[in-house]
């Protein structure tokens, strides 16, 4: 058995437009956010974020987020969804994009 077959498979976790996918490490440069909310909705000012203060944190690096879940884990919540359970661990967080003939756009709840 090689080293890569020997890694531990990654997670991913759909909630609505969002997309969060373990990863190895969040790049030591990434900021603390001062809040929870991994997406809001334009649209119906819902939102998609953590439930419990303290048990993750959001960090930022340039345009691209990250989320660490602490021991328990972290419930992700929305108005509209079913709430998920994250492990603990390290993950990056993508919005679904939609494209249309004029342009690639950000999914608005």
């Amino acid at each position: 058995m090689n080293r890569e077959s020997q890694k531990k498979p990654l997670l991913l976790y759909r909630h609505g437009d969002v997309l969060v996918a373990q990863i190895d490490a969040i790049p030591e440069n990434a900021t603390k956010r001062p809040h929870l909310v991994l997406a809001e909705g334009e649209m119906t000012g819902h939102s998609h974020r953590i439930a419990a203060p303290g048990s993750a944190q959001i960090l930022q690096d340039g345009t691209t987020m990250y989320l660490r879940v602490k021991d328990p884990g972290a419930t992700l919540v929305h108005q509209e969804h079913g709430p998920i359970t994250i492990p603990p661990g390290e993950y990056r967080v993508w919005r679904q994009r939609e494209y249309s003939p004029k342009e690639i756009r950000m999914v608005r709840d």
